[in-house]
Formats: structure tokens, sequence, C-alpha cells
């Protein structure tokens, strides 16, 4: 049995057996390959997301929508009031605002937008779009047309109903903030998602925008800082700090 195993003759000699001497080197060509299979722990988590992936992608982009929003969050909320203020025991974080982005993430900003970005990818093949005028078609699509409208609306009308606005206020507040916020996502995710749309493999299209939503919401609250005593029907630091796609 051995000799079938290794594959060499064998030939027994005063009842015993023995094997001929192999050439220098081929020991290393018999080993078993799993010998050096082992794998990176980063290697081994982008395997596990990637299963995850493919076979539960909603949910999947769900949890990632919820962790990363929730990051996002925090970083707009913190780094700001880090930056400017001189005493750093004053700082306030407002954990409530945080549980409302993160929520959001979950429940509907990565549903939609996983729906989103395999619509897009569907038009894209449809109209016989290819090279180089993908990333160019998929832009003009979605910051144009019709995603980054959607989106934004809904980010802001979603934060005025988890705070408690009637619907009168949310619509109020959609209007107050749509238009600024397109400008400055325009400016903003135009050069990232041509980046995006070109290079990024459809199911992680969403993943690449949650990455840089960090950044994104950081930005916003440095730009539209906190301001005091505001009421219902106007705008709250909150109501701009994580505008995404």
């Amino acid at each position: 049995m051995f000799a079938m195993y290794n594959r060499r003759p064998m030939t027994i000699i005063a009842g015993r057996a023995t094997y001929p001497k192999l050439p220098a080197g081929t020991a290393k060509m018999i080993r078993p390959k799993f010998a050096s299979t082992h794998a990176t722990p980063r290697q081994g988590f982008v395997a596990w997301y990637e299963g995850h992936l493919e076979a539960r992608p909603v949910v999947t982009k769900m949890v990632t929508g919820c962790f990363l929003w929730g990051i996002g969050d925090a970083v707009g909320q913190v780094v700001p009031q880090w930056a400017s203020s001189e005493k750093k025991d004053d700082m306030h974080y407002d954990l409530p605002r945080t549980v409302r982005a993160a929520f959001f993430g979950f429940a509907l900003h990565a549903p939609t937008s996983h729906a989103h970005f395999n619509f897009l990818e569907w038009m894209t093949q449809r109209a016989g779009i290819t090279g180089y005028a993908i990333p160019f078609f998929k832009a003009f699509m979605e910051q144009f047309v019709y995603w980054s409208w959607i989106s934004n609306s809904l980010y802001h009308g979603a934060m005025a109903a988890l705070q408690g606005y009637s619907p009168a206020e949310c619509y109020q507040r959609i209007e107050d903030n749509l238009w600024d916020t397109q400008i400055a996502q325009w400016s903003f995710w135009i050069p990232i998602q041509l980046l995006n749309f070109q290079f990024t493999p459809v199911r992680h299209q969403l993943n690449v925008v949650l990455v840089t939503s960090i950044v994104w919401t950081a930005l916003l609250s440095m730009w539209y800082p906190p301001e005091s005593g505001k009421s219902k029907n106007t705008n709250e630091s909150d109501e701009k700090d994580e505008k995404s796609v």
C-alpha cells in the first residue's frame, strides 16, 4: 500500500522492502500541496465576506451599511469637535443620532442601493454601452437623472421621520436641503463614481460608496458645523452629516 501511495518501485530484499534513492529536490515535488495553503487572516476574512456576499447579497450589504453608516456618523461628530474644541472635556456625542444613521444604512440605504446598482448595470447592458463609455453613462444616470435625487430625498425624509417630524415637516426639510446637498454631492461623488464604475465589480460598488461615505460625512460635518438653538423646522447638525450616494 505504501509503495502504491508513493508511486515508487519497491524491491524485496531479505524479507524487507527497499526503495531506490530519489534525485535531489524530488521530495519537494511530491510534498502534499496542502502544506503551503495556509491563508492569512486578511485572505480568510475576504473569502468569508465574499461567501456571504454571494449567498446573501442584500443582507450582507445591509449589515455592512449599518456598520459603516454608524462609523461615518461617529467620525462626523467627533472629528469636527476635536478639531475646534479647546476643552476636550466639553465634547458632546449624540448617540441617538448615530443609531438613526446606522438604522438608515441598514434598513433603507443598503437595500435600495443594491437595487440601484443592479438596475444601473441592467440599463447599461440594455443600452449597449461598452468600454470607457460605461462609467460616464452610469455616473450621468446616477447623479443627474434619478438616483442622487431619490437617495438624498430619502435620507432627509427618513432622518426627519425618525426624529418625530410630521409629514409636512419632513417635506419641508427635503425642500430646504435637497439642492445644496446635490451641489455638494456632484463635486464630491462624480470623480469617485467614475473610478468606481470603471474598476469595481458591481457587487462591490456599494461597498466603495459606504467606505468613502466615512470621509464624506466628516467633510459635511465640517462644512456644516452644528448650530445651537434650532427649531424642528430648521436644519440640525445631523441633517447634513451623512448625505451619500
